[in-house]
């Protein structure tokens, strides 16, 4: 959505300053910012300011633009008010754990799932959503779009590799897999070999994930999968 908010008037205008509106991408608005055509206007100005995600102002001559007889001038300031990108990270253990904390500081929505109640008690973030599920029923409520980052990361081989298959076929922004590069490569013999996916698919996903710094701990490849989720994150965001 886009909040559109009057920052300046001239003469007679129906609202004055600070008078706001929300418009969604699909035209509802909440909030008036003066009815008319000069709303309808700005609708359209709301929608372009969402497609663009640019922050933009807009003057409005009421009179010679918009043929209304009040006849000032209005400033509107439109912004884009994006949903945030969602995380799933299967599995809690001690690089899920800390991938949550450093994800939470990069304003991503951390959703952590784990079939082990005494790993997803020990985070405490109330920041965090701690969903203590089995693997396959969390996957069949979870919502995926293009604004979906997920890391695997599970305790077990074929665990990973269910969430993957699943995972492989929703509409995602980024998909990766812990793992070393003998697992991935029994993995992609396996889903080829099978049918679950292509070489293409494959090829998309990030496996080993993250960025390769060399690091060993659970910090250290935590930090490693959250500057590869940043990367995608501003790749996306500038149409690279």
């Amino acid at each position: 959505m886009a909040l559109c908010v009057i920052v300046n008037t001239k003469g007679s205008t129906p609202r004055k300053v600070g008078a706001k509106m929300l418009v969604t991408e699909n035209r509802k608005i909440y909030g008036t910012i003066g009815g008319g055509a000069l709303e309808k206007k700005v609708i359209e100005n709301a929608l372009l300011v969402i497609d663009k995600n640019e922050p933009q102002l807009f003057r409005h001559d009421l009179l010679h633009q918009h043929n209304m007889c009040c006849g000032g001038t209005i400033d509107i300031y439109i912004e884009p008010v994006m949903k945030k990108n969602k995380l799933y990270i299967f599995g809690a253990g001690h690089t899920g754990h800390a991938l949550a904390g450093y994800a939470i500081d990069m304003d991503f929505e951390v959703f952590v799932i784990d079939d082990r109640k005494e790993y997803i008690d020990q985070i405490t973030s109330e920041n965090v959503n701690k969903m203590n599920l089995g693997f396959e029923q969390a996957l069949s409520v979870l919502p995926f779009d293009e604004q979906t980052y997920i890391a695997i990361l599970t305790y077990d081989h074929s665990i990973d590799r269910t969430i993957l298959g699943f995972c492989l076929k929703q509409k995602h922004a980024y998909l990766g897999m812990i793992g070393s590069q003998r697992k991935i490569e029994v993995t992609k013999k396996m889903f080829r070999e099978g049918g679950v996916a292509t070489e293409e698919e494959l090829n998309a996903v990030d496996m080993p994930m993250g960025i390769d710094i060399k690091g060993e701990s659970p910090n250290e490849i935590a930090i490693s999968i959250i500057a590869k989720l940043i990367e995608i994150k501003h790749t996306k965001l500038n149409g690279k």
